[in-house]
Order: C-alpha cells, then structure tokens, then sequence
C-alpha cells in the first residue's frame, strides 16, 4: 500500500503567520497587505492559466482542420500548390505543439510550487441557499374586535403582566419572558399602559416610573421584530442581548423614550383628573339648577354688589331698600334670574312658612312692580 504524501502541507502561505511585529507597526495592516499581494498573485496565476487554455485549445482546433484537409487531399491524390501549401502548415503546427506541450508543464511545474493557502485549502463542498418567507401580514381587526381580544387577554393573564411589570432586573425579564412568550405582544404593552395611568392618578410616583421602564422594554421588543419583520417572541433575546452591552449610543435612545413616555403618562393623569373634576363639577351644577334651569352659583356671580350682600346676609329689608335704588327694568331683570335660579322662591306653597314670612314676600314683590 502506498504511503500518503504529506510534503504539500509542509509549507502554508498564511497572512498572520508571523506573531512578532516591529511595535512601530501596524499589525493588522500588515496581515491585510499580505493577503492583498497573494490575492494579486493568485488573479495574476489564473489569467496567466486561462490564456494558455483558451490559446492551446485555438492551436489544437487549427491543427485538427489542417489535418483533415491534407487527409481529403490525400484521398483525392491531387497534387497542387494548396496542398504543398498545407503541408508547410502543417509542418509550423507541430513545431507550435511542441512548444505549448513545453508551456504545459512549465504552468503545471508553477502550481506544483506554488504554497498553499487559506484561499486555496478551503473549497466550499455544498452549497445551500434557503430564503425566509415573509409572513403575511396580520388581518386588520376592527376597533370593537381589538377591544374584545384585548379584554380576553387581560382577563386571562393579568397577573402575569403585573408580575413581569414589577420586575427590576433584565436577566430576570428575560428569563420570565423566554418562560412567558404569550405575554410578548401589543396587549401587554396596552395594559401596563393603562396600569401607568393609574397609578399615576393615585399618586404612586415611583411604582408608575418603575412599570414605566418595563413598558419601553416591551415596545422595544415590538419595534425590534418589526425592523427584522419577525415574530416578537423571537427577539427577546436579541433586545436583552442589546441592552445589556450598554452600548451608548442604544442607552441613550432607550432612556430617551422611556423619559417621553413618562411625561406622556403624567400629561395624560392629569388630563384624567381634570376631566373627572370637571364632570363632578358639571353634575353638582346640574344638582343645583333653579326651576328656570339658571344655576344659583353663576347668579349670585353676577349680581350686583348691593344686592349680592342681601341674600349673603338674607336680609330682606334691606333687599326691599336696594331694590328700590336701582332701575326698575334692572329690578326685574335679576329678581327673575334668582327666581329661576332657585335664590328666590316667590309665593312658596310650603305649610310650614309663618304668616309673617309671606306677608313680607307680597310686600316685595309690590315695592318691586
């Protein structure tokens, strides 16, 4: 059995194959120029070898017409000057052929002494291309639909969002969400947005900017998997991976975010609050409104000075006195709008006001016609 030849492997042309480097230079320059110059070697090599291909094969195509024509002349035993003519072709042809056979081996003699590379001792054996189809995109839901599978969402995992948004440490987010991939998508970010409002609005400052932090991981993770059109769940450890290297330049990006949000939360509180003021205030309003619908708060605003102090005091004398020291049309005008605002109650059928009372009321109503 014949031994293996091992002598090819002997000598192998690296770029780094040398470790000791002047200090002054370079390193990494030095390796790239090298491998650039057996790059050029190397193109340089197979331009040379692929002339010679595309020359010998023209030779031997040529050599071959020539020989079937002197075969035909043969054939035909004519003699005349295009076959002397071929023969003397003929003759320079084989003369050419010796010369390219000599080419031959000098090229082969070439690549023989030729060190072997990286580029060279690596040859791709098989080859395999496989293209990702994009999914479809999912069907618009109507803004009913996203409401009802946002409410079944919750109703069966809200306390798993609550423990993933009380949460501190990245490794332990990870590693909950990795155990958790349901809880990877846009109703969870929904939810503890809404939990930030609220807590917001009841004044637990600090747990609103710790769940706060957890909503940016999550829309992160979203905004991360629509990038790379993928599904979220398979980017959980890609983002954590990000995260967790500290690059500056994604930090600050991230802490950016989670800033705006938390003002977007605190403008949102308070537009909560003010509105749940103003609806209180709008309904007591109403609870208030006279028999004419005039509020008796807005009335008593705008009444004049001097009659305002008569019914702060409820001293109808001296309201018997004032009205009488204003216009008359000014008169009726305000003593209607108390009227219908409930301020004033003319001719009241209660049992229990005193005869003195009334008497009083008629009283002034006649001052005031």
């Amino acid at each position: 059995m014949t031994a293996i030849n091992y002598s090819k492997w002997d000598h192998i042309e690296i770029s780094d194959d040398e470790d000791d480097t002047h200090p002054n230079i370079d390193t990494a320059s030095l390796y790239r120029w090298k491998h650039d110059a057996r790059l050029e070697r190397m193109a340089q090599a197979q331009q040379k070898k692929e002339s010679f291909e595309k020359g010998y094969s023209s030779h031997k195509q040529k050599l071959a017409e020539v020989k079937k024509k002197l075969k035909e002349a043969d054939e035909k035993s004519e003699l005349s000057a295009d076959l002397e003519k071929l023969k003397l072709e003929m003759s320079d042809l084989e003369k050419q052929e010796a010369e390219w056979k000599k080419k031959e081996e000098e090229l082969m003699k070439e690549e023989k002494l030729t060190p072997l590379n990286i580029d060279t001792i690596c040859k791709e054996g098989m080859s395999k291309t496989l293209i990702n189809k994009v999914p479809p995109p999912p069907k618009q839901l109507t803004d009913e639909e996203k409401a009802d599978r946002q409410k079944i969402f919750v109703d069966k995992h809200k306390s798993e969002i609550k423990k993933y948004g009380m949460m501190q440490k990245y490794e332990d987010s990870q590693q909950y969400l990795s155990d958790n991939l349901h809880l990877v998508c846009e109703e969870t970010a929904n939810y503890l947005v809404l939990w930030c409002i609220d807590l917001e609005i009841e004044e637990k400052h600090d747990l609103m900017n710790h769940v706060s932090h957890q909503v940016i991981v999550m829309q992160f993770i979203l905004e991360l998997a629509k990038s790379l059109e993928r599904d979220p769940r398979s980017c959980v450890r890609a983002f954590f991976s990000r995260i967790k290297i500290g690059e500056k330049q994604y930090q600050d990006a991230f802490n950016d975010e989670l800033e705006a949000f938390k003002s977007r939360i605190r403008s949102r509180a308070k537009a909560k609050i003010d509105e749940a003021v103003k609806e209180y205030e709008e309904e007591e309003r109403k609870k208030r409104l006279g028999p004419g619908g005039l509020d008796p708060v807005d009335v008593m605003e705008t009444l004049p000075e001097a009659l305002r102090e008569c019914f702060e005091k409820q001293d109808i004398e001296l309201l018997k006195t004032r009205i009488l020291e204003i216009p008359k049309e000014e008169a009726e005008y305000h003593i209607k709008r108390c009227i219908d605002s409930g301020l004033w109650v003319p001719n009241p059928n209660d049992k229990n006001i005193t005869q003195d009372e009334e008497e009083e009321e008629e009283e002034f109503y006649e001052a005031v016609e």
